[in-house]
């Protein structure tokens, strides 16, 4: 079972427990001194299906209640793989009596599809669900590139007590709309954010279906790729932005928008920031979702497929710069070796790369950033006093090359351990692919990962280093430093100090680093993959930063079930 998940939870701290679900949607409590295990809860999932995304839960969330007492005042909520949303007591971890419409089954709502799906795994819950007061709030991870009538991306809210349906947000226009005709998803699969003041909940919508072409779903998919500020009792959407208009590159939004605070003209401004696949950080003010920087909109490659409806233009933040490169050019072409090196100039040159936003071709299309990053769901991390953000990301380029519907099949047998995906109901099929030399190198150069840090209040980049070393090939630690940067995912850590805490990279090594200048302070090898986010927290005076050492199978990590603490001294 272990080759098929990856764990990355992010624990919270919450009735004097230290609360984290795992890869098969059990929640845990710990005791947050010792690490000993309190209960347990345990819901059944049937593991013999695989999901679309492996075995993958991100979180949980707490409901503080009213201060009513009773069993269940105070409550955990999760969504599972299958696509339900549990309640448990948060003292004791028992499920929630009255929660749900079904007493033989209390403590859960059926939360999944709206459609039969083509296997079990096709739709899921990945990420915590959101508290927006007494409403509970979900998404949902659906299978990219399966078929064109994908199941609904709708986010649903529920009633933090009885489970009833409070409110479903439709992020694609239905047919009989007079909205631009889309096809399904657009969903939420990244975390959302809430600001109780406001009573605003701030959601990062995915690409329309299928991601690689659009010609059935002519315009701009208007809330697809967009930030969402919604009404957290109703629904209502308040306002939008959308980072990327008709996506066909499946660069969707893959993480939480981050509430923060700016200071432009003397005066403090309340914003949104959000992190992209495309290396962008756009700042939005939190009111009216307007940028608080000029954003321009310019000209990209139309030269597409028969049949594609391209943008002509796309968003471009003016600040801050891109915290990833964007372009991939002949000179910048890496390899290992110089045989290495030619085979993958020889590759290049029979792909089309256009810069951001080549659209996919029949002949093979370069996309750089690939698509998971850029930033990826572990978003970013925000020194609030300072008003510094940290993001770490990948620099890979991907391969997308489409061909005629009719030949998937003979695709599919021979290109059997690749990626080949039937896009059921378009013209074309899909194959995705690394671009990766003979060695199985990046052929893009190094850092293949990075740490950036932004200043918040300029739009400009701080400082930027390099995330994870050498010792990802070989799985050994080495007598000196290699800090070369790898691929990465999860996110980073910031605490009131000054200290950034991030694993993510693909080593093992959980880090720390001075938020003012980059430098690296202090690392300490895990006994697996730390593929998750860390968090912090003090209890009887001191000070832990714990992260989930599990491990992610797809990114060949070592795998473990591990949670790992570390205590901070002065």
């Amino acid at each position: 079972e272990r080759g098929r998940y990856a764990f990355q939870a992010t624990p919270i701290l919450v009735a004097d427990s230290l609360v984290f679900c795992t890869p098969f949607n059990e929640i845990v409590a710990l005791d947050p001194g010792t690490g000993a295990e309190k209960w347990r809860y345990d819901p059944k999932i049937d593991r013999s299906q695989y999901p679309a995304n492996q075995f993958v839960c991100r979180g949980v969330a707490y409901w503080p209640g009213k201060g009513e007492g009773g069993a269940c005042a105070s409550r955990i909520f999760m969504g599972t793989n299958d696509g339900r949303l549990i309640a448990v007591d948060a003292q004791t971890g028992r499920p929630c009596a009255g929660f749900g419409p079904e007493p033989a089954r209390p403590g859960e709502v059926p939360a999944g599809a709206d459609r039969e799906l083509i296997w079990p795994g096709e739709f899921q819950i990945t990420s915590p669900p959101t508290v927006a007061g007494d409403i509970v709030v979900v998404g949902s991870a659906i299978a990219d590139n399966a078929r064109v009538e994908a199941p609904s991306g709708r986010i649903r809210g529920y009633d933090a007590r009885t489970g009833a349906l409070a409110w479903a947000l439709e992020p694609v226009a239905p047919p009989e709309s007079d909205a631009d005709p889309q096809a399904g998803q657009a969903n939420a699969w990244a975390p959302m954010s809430y600001d109780a003041e406001r009573d605003l909940l701030f959601i990062p919508t995915s690409s329309a279906s299928p991601d690689f072409y659009g010609g059935l779903r002519e315009g701009q998919d208007k809330l697809a790729n967009s930030v969402l500020a919604v009404d957290g009792k109703t629904g209502t959407i308040k306002w939008s932005f959308q980072t990327v208009h008709h996506d066909v590159w499946d660069y969707d939004l893959p993480a939480q928008p981050t509430l923060t605070q700016v200071r432009q003209d003397g005066k403090v401004r309340d914003v949104v920031a959000q992190a992209t696949k495309t290396g962008f950080l756009f700042v939005l003010d939190r009111d009216t979702g307007e940028p608080i920087w000029p954003v321009e909109e310019r000209p990209v490659s139309r030269n597409g497929v028969e049949g594609e409806h391209l943008s002509p233009t796309q968003p471009f933040p003016t600040k801050p710069p891109a915290f990833v490169p964007q372009e991939l050019k002949r000179e910048d072409i890496w390899g290992a070796a110089y045989f290495d090196r030619r085979g993958c100039l020889a590759r290049f040159d029979e792909l089309k790369h256009e810069g951001l936003f080549t659209p996919p071709s029949l002949e093979g299309s370069l996309l750089y950033p690939f698509t998971g990053g850029g930033a990826n769901w572990g978003g970013i991390a925000v020194d609030a006093e300072r008003q510094i953000a940290v993001v770490n990301a990948s620099r890979l380029a991907h391969i997308i090359t489409l061909f005629p519907a009719e030949a998937y099949k003979g695709q599919r047998e021979t290109f059997h351990d690749q990626e080949v995906s039937p896009q059921a109901g378009a013209p074309y099929g899909m194959k995705r692919e690394l671009f990766m030399s003979s060695w199985g190198m990046p052929c893009t150069p190094p850092p293949w990962g990075t740490l950036t840090a932004i200043d918040l209040n300029a739009g400009e980049i701080l400082w930027q280093t390099p995330l994870g070393s050498m010792e990802m090939v070989i799985d050994l630690p080495l007598p000196f430093e290699t800090e070369i940067g790898t691929p990465n995912f999860g996110g980073p850590l910031m605490t009131r100090s000054g200290l950034i805490f991030i694993a993510a990279a693909m080593d093992r090594y959980f880090r720390a680093y001075d938020v003012t200048s980059g430098e690296m302070l202090w690392r300490a090898r895990l006994p697996a993959g730390g593929q998750a986010t860390p968090m912090s927290y003090v209890w009887e005076g001191r000070q832990y930063v714990v992260i989930a050492a599990g491990g992610h199978a797809r990114a060949g990590t070592k795998l473990g079930d591990e949670v790992v603490a570390y205590a901070l001294e002065e």
